[in-house]
């Protein structure tokens, strides 16, 4: 894609923007370098480096990638033997050390299950260089000093440094508090030329001997070392001298560390950058609330509520575009100032964009293809300096594109043959568009003129499409319209404004039968499209009441079931403790006979295990009872695709999608797509009924517990239940002590644990996990 296309669809103003989201100067050239993708394979693998991205902004909300720097030009001189400052020691260190935590990122989103291939692919290989990091950190300050504990030896010239500093000052102090201080400007110690001076007055210079280091400005001001601390000032600076030669000591060793490094270090700052890249993409996504399109090598355009990425996206009018589908040319026709540019623009930057593995500001469902060339001719280029008419440059840059333009190519013309007359301009755009079309390239063009308003009704594969305009408010609405080519409104606007009638009358009688003819069509289109629309409204308003009485009916259809569910609950109830206490009435019956049998009178054994087995088989099986409604208790906890459900964690209905894991679904949530428990969910919908093509097994969990119970990646509710039934089993399984492993994260985890540990009758004691035990991650519960 040449320069000239970028400028004119804006592309390069849309890397701006993206530039805006990058962390370091290594995203930044990332950005810089971005063009668009000519192979499908390419820019589907960019659009799911993003869809990664993005899903960790949902999930996390932000990617760490601070205090990483690109350090090549630090790398380049160490490879040469060169010695980094401290500053750029500081800057290596910390681009490890911001490596290293974006990789633990990456891994531990992985190890909760959550699917990033590509941005394990990407973190996997960065090497952490641990040591390297803690030795320059060791040696370095935040503030890019040299550490006095970076060797014994600094160590030691620094103290000896201060402790002459501090004697020198002393010394001088002594002298400005002493019988000398009139002869002093100022009663103070400061330093010229790295040596400790006091300042005298002019006419009492040999009053103190030594070295004048300075004098004011007025020349009344001497800034002397006195003799008496001349030797100390030598020996301090033979110190500082000692100072400079041991931090060049340690800046060469910590650089020739780096040399050692420098593969693996540029090898990381690669994949930095990419990943740098990535989450800037993700972060671009969010900002422009843009969702990601479908890509297809037909050649096959379809952006659904689409906005300009350049526009203020809260005053944009969204559009619909199709293109490719039944029709393979566009042709936009309208007054100025009615969005025909805009339109142009939106469907070559949203195209650029999806070829640039970026999401599109549109909304989901929506399409976009991959071209080997975008070719547009947008815009007044008149130029002066070439002598060049408005028509001469737009026909310099058409011919340019016919000769390269193929069925691989998406073509746009703004004002296609304007700028000359309109019957040579208007017949000139006919044979132009009529040659695009044959080359099977996809075509979107704009024009003023009358005469292809009848283009595409001639021609099989061209659609019409207008800008609408509001004659009542004289403002277009900015709304497409596909299958409708633009009214002049010259007549119905002077109207508005005022003209007279005659005057009007009178223009009209001049225009040509046939163009009134062709403004009366589209004038029945417009009537015609506009009551099919409010029958549409009004079919959608009575669907959408039909639903929620449908929804209404539902709800209180499961209310029903859930009353009768506790009528049956209470009565079984009340039958069992009826049950059980006839039962006590025959024991005790059952009892009197048998003491009377005792006594001697003829009471058969027989017949009293006869009357008891009689009894029990009398009394009804509630367990069946129970069970059956367990079992459709169940039941209504197993979804299907398509199922209507209400989550309850974010009391918002929604669609099942698919079933992801045990007990797990899919959702679709408005436009966010998530993962719900089934407990989490319930039906708002009655659910069809399947038919088991075979039977179904029920598999039972291993009731084997070990010693420790690992919590992470568990909501804390679930967790404290865990928690709770782990305990009993592990009581009666016999363990002495438990390891209940919750992770770090932000603490709610861990003191839930502690808390609900304290309170359990079966722990005597809950600690902290050890070294070896996986630290504050893990507590460790003695059992009774």
């Amino acid at each position: 894609m040449n320069e000239r296309v970028r400028r004119v669809l804006e592309y390069d103003k849309m890397k701006e923007q993206l530039k805006n989201h990058v962390a370091s100067t290594l995203g930044r050239k990332k950005v810089e370098a971005l063009e668009p993708f000519t192979e499908l394979t390419k820019a589907e693998e960019e659009l799911n480096r993003t869809e990664e991205g993005a899903k960790v902004l949902r999930l996390r909300g932000q990617a760490p990638l601070g205090g990483i720097t690109d350090i090549r030009a630090h790398l380049k001189r160490a490879e040469i033997g060169g010695t980094l400052n401290a500053g750029e020691l500081l800057e290596t260190a910390d681009t490890i050390y911001g490596g290293r935590r974006m990789k633990k990122f990456i891994e531990m989103m992985v190890e909760e299950e959550i699917e990033l291939p590509l941005l394990a692919e990407l973190a996997g290989p960065i090497a952490p260089l641990s040591d390297l990091e803690r030795e320059i950190k060791q040696s370095i300050d935040d503030h890019g000093e040299v550490l006095d504990a970076a060797t014994p030896a600094l160590r030691s010239i620094r103290q000896r440094i201060r402790g002459m500093e501090a004697d020198i000052r002393s010394k001088l102090e002594q002298m400005t508090r002493s019988s000398q201080q009139k002869k002093l400007s100022d009663a103070i110690v400061t330093i010229r030329n790295d040596r400790y001076v006091v300042p005298v007055k002019q006419e009492y210079r040999s009053s103190f001997g030594g070295i004048v280091h300075d004098q004011s400005s007025s020349g009344a001001t001497l800034f002397i070392e006195p003799q008496s601390v001349v030797t100390m000032n030598n020996q301090l600076s033979e110190s500082r001298v000692q100072e400079r030669r041991e931090i060049e000591r340690i800046l060469k060793e910590l650089s020739e560390r780096v040399q050692g490094a420098v593969d693996q270090l540029l090898e990381n700052l690669d994949y930095l950058a990419e990943l740098d890249f990535l989450f800037t993409k993700a972060y671009y996504a969010n900002q422009l609330q843009a969702s990601r399109p479908h890509l297809n090598g037909s050649r096959r355009l379809r952006f659904k509520e689409a906005k300009h990425p350049l526009l203020d996206s809260g005053e944009v009018v969204p559009i619909d575009v199709e293109l490719g589908t039944t029709f393979s040319s566009l042709v936009i026709t309208g007054p100025n100032t009615g969005g025909k540019t805009v339109t142009l623009k939106t469907v070559g930057l949203l195209t650029l964009m999806a070829q640039s593995g970026l999401y599109l500001p549109v909304e989901e469902e929506s399409e976009a293809a991959v071209f080997s060339n975008v070719y547009a001719d947008i815009g007044d280029e008149q130029s002066i300096e070439q002598s060049l008419s408005t028509f001469s440059s737009h026909m310099t840059n058409i011919v340019e594109i016919l000769d390269y333009v193929d069925k691989e190519s998406l073509v746009l013309f703004d004002e296609i043959g304007a700028g000359t007359d309109p019957t040579e301009g208007a017949a000139l755009a006919v044979s132009i568009l009529d040659y695009v079309y044959a080359s099977g390239a996809r075509l979107v063009a704009t024009t003023h003129f009358s005469e292809l308003k009848g283009y595409a009704y001639n021609r099989e594969g061209v659609m019409n499409a207008s800008v609408e305009f509001d004659v009542e408010t004289l403002s277009p609405t900015y709304r497409l319209l596909i299958g409708m080519p633009g009214r002049s409104n010259a007549f119905a606007i002077s109207r508005r404004l005022g003209l007279g009638e005659s005057i009007i009358e009178a223009a009209e009688s001049e225009v040509h039968e046939d163009t009134r003819q062709v403004e009366n069509m589209i004038t029945s289109l417009e009537e015609k499209k506009q009551a099919a629309e409010d029958e549409l409204n009004e079919a959608r308003k009575t669907r959408e009441e039909a639903e929620q009485l449908h929804r209404e009916l539902e709800q209180k259809l499961q209310e029903m079931d859930r009353k009768k569910q506790d009528v049956i609950s209470s009565a079984e109830n009340k039958a069992q403790k009826e049950l059980e206490k006839a039962r006590a009435q025959a024991d005790d019956i059952i009892k009197d006979l048998r003491e009377l049998q005792k006594e001697g009178h003829q009471v058969k054994e027989h017949e009293l295990i006869d009357a008891r087995k009689r009894m029990e088989q009398a009394a009804p099986d509630l367990s069946k009872r129970q069970q059956q409604i367990k079992k459709q208790a169940d039941s209504e906890r197993t979804f299907h695709p398509g199922d209507e459900v209400k989550v309850l964690s974010f009391n918002q209905q929604g669609q099942v999608l698919e079933k992801k894991g045990d007990k797990e679904y899919q959702v679709q949530l408005g436009i966010m797509k998530v993962n719900v428990k089934a407990d989490d969910m319930e039906k708002v919908k009655q659910e069809p009924v399947h038919q088991p093509s075979r039977p179904v097994t029920n598999v039972s969990a291993n009731n084997s517990v070990k010693p420790e119970l690992d919590l992470r990646g568990v909501r804390y509710e679930d967790a404290m239940q865990k928690v709770e039934k782990y305990l009993d089993e592990a009581v009666l399984a016999g363990y002495p002590q438990v390891h209940i492993i919750h992770g770090k994260g932000t603490g709610a985890l861990r003191k839930g644990v502690k808390e609900l540990l304290n309170k359990h009758p079966s722990v005597t004691e809950a600690r902290d996990g050890g070294m070896t035990e996986g630290g504050i991650g893990n507590t460790v519960a003695r059992l009774k």
